[in-house]
């Protein structure tokens, strides 16, 4: 007899919940209803009303404890505000308690610049992209903090107003040392543009946007969003460059951002904000690695973690004006359990599995398996070289390899900035070889093609 699958219920129940909702919301009748293949849930729907079809997504809650603003009311209550001050946002219909879900506007575009139709579209949806974010950098702040958004004040508070948000968070869920992180907070910490003082509200997590037909018709995304320094979303912007190109050189998005204010953007405080955003990302992330959960969408957090240490080591060797160095590494693929894992990745394989979201669950066990390989091989060997450089710096030595991080996030902690660049190569060494022995994976493909856009013309 063929047991259900507890899950697959549950998921049902859900979107009979949502689809109850909608109907009572609009007044209408859902006619589809699509799950997307997302590592968080979300649905795209059509709902007929009369004559009219109404396009609706639906932006449900990501689960676990891995957002600094976890309630999803707040994002709807932002683009509600957003929109009636005239940023292209998504039209809000209502906010489903049970499940917990944005019910918004489908909006009509692609995200990928690549389908413009030509290189002057691509470029000129991404000075509109900018337009409308410095639109958005000169709305008022009263309405956002009467919301409840949090108004900083002062250079270092208006600075470090992401790495406040996230800090708690990360400090919450942290099981294990992570020295990388600290050191780069206390960097942050130490090194801040006294001469910021001029507070914005900003997406966050920036370089998100849809358009059609040579029109940007939204942003989308703002679970993240803050008032805090308005460069902080040209720095994410400029991090979302390498996976996601924004349709132009940053380097000419960054002077037309500077024609549209009118005011000048230092880069040396674009160069620190991309140290800022990558350091509060890897903070966000360092616990569902560390210590998973079960249900959390695996491969993307442990694609999410190498890749973003990457951008922390690479933007503050940017900022500290220190040249990447790659060490040499002599690397084998195959490891004393490599028989077990091709058995492994043979069974994921000839599991039978209809629909595309249980096929991109699939894949992402698959995507694991493939990863997993080359930890079976090259774990042990990352983790003799770390412990010899680390040794070496602290001059102690450590019989115990569990012992290494805590007594490095301690030295850390407590270290001076003579100290800056010593650690800052030792944390580039560790992140470099990782990169060489997981880059060419589905996982570490993100963390092989990091590299930093220049702000200023070359």
């Amino acid at each position: 007899m063929q047991t259900a699958d507890p899950s697959a219920s549950a998921n049902t129940l859900i979107e009979q919940k949502l689809r109850r909702f909608v109907e009572h919301l609009t007044g209408g009748t859902v006619t589809s209803m699509q799950r997307l293949p997302r590592w968080r849930p979300a649905w795209n729907l059509d709902v007929e009303k009369g004559a009219e079809t109404i396009p609706l997504h639906i932006r449900g809650d990501r689960g676990g404890d891995v957002s600094p603003f976890p309630e999803l009311r707040r994002e709807a209550d932002i683009l509600r505000l957003l929109g009636e001050q005239g940023i292209p946002v998504p039209r809000i219909y209502g906010f489903c308690e049970d499940p917990q879900a944005i019910v918004m506007q489908r909006v009509a575009g692609v995200r990928d610049v690549s389908m413009a139709a030509s290189d002057e579209e691509r470029r000129s949806v991404a000075r509109q992209y900018v337009k409308a974010m410095a639109a958005m950098h000169q709305l008022p702040l009263e309405p956002f903090a009467k919301q409840g958004i949090r108004l900083p004040r002062g250079a270092d508070d208006i600075t470090l107003a992401g790495l406040e948000a996230y800090y708690p968070l990360y400090a919450r869920n942290k099981t294990q040392p992570q020295p990388l992180a600290e050191f780069a907070a206390g960097w942050l910490r130490r090194n801040v543009p006294r001469h910021r003082t001029k507070a914005a509200f900003v997406q966050y997590d920036s370089g998100q946007f849809l358009f059609e037909n040579g029109k940007v018709n939204s942003l989308y995304d703002f679970e993240f969003a803050m008032i805090g320094d308005p460069l902080a979303d040209l720095a994410s912007a400029r991090m979302r460059d390498n996976y996601e190109p924004l349709g132009e050189r940053f380097s000419e998005l960054y002077r037309y951002y500077q024609e549209v204010t009118g005011e000048p953007a230092d880069p040396a405080v674009v160069r620190y904000h991309t140290v800022l955003f990558a350091t509060v990302s890897t903070l966000q992330f360092s616990a569902t690695v560390a210590t998973p959960q079960p249900g959390d969408p695996h491969d993307t957090y442990i694609e999410f973690d190498i890749a973003l240490r990457r951008v922390v080591v690479h933007a503050l060797a940017e900022a500290m004006g220190i040249a990447i160095e790659t060490p040499a590494l002599d690397i084998v693929t195959h490891g004393p359990n490599a028989a077990l894992l091709a058995m492994l990745a043979d069974a994921v394989e000839q599991l039978e599995v209809h629909g595309e979201f249980q096929q991109s669950k699939r894949r992402a066990v698959s995507k694991i398996v493939e990863y997993l390989g080359r930890a079976d091989a090259m774990a042990l060997r990352l983790q003799r070289l770390d412990q010899q450089e680390v040794e070496t710096l602290l001059g102690r030595r450590f019989d115990d390899n569990g012992q290494i991080d805590a007594a490095l996030e301690a030295f850390v902690k407590q270290a001076g900035p003579e100290y800056d660049e010593p650690l800052l190569r030792l944390f580039m060494a560790q992140i470099e070889r990782r990169v060489r022995v997981f880059g060419s994976t589905a996982i570490g493909a993100s963390a092989s093609h990091i590299n930093l856009p220049p702000i200023e013309p070359r």
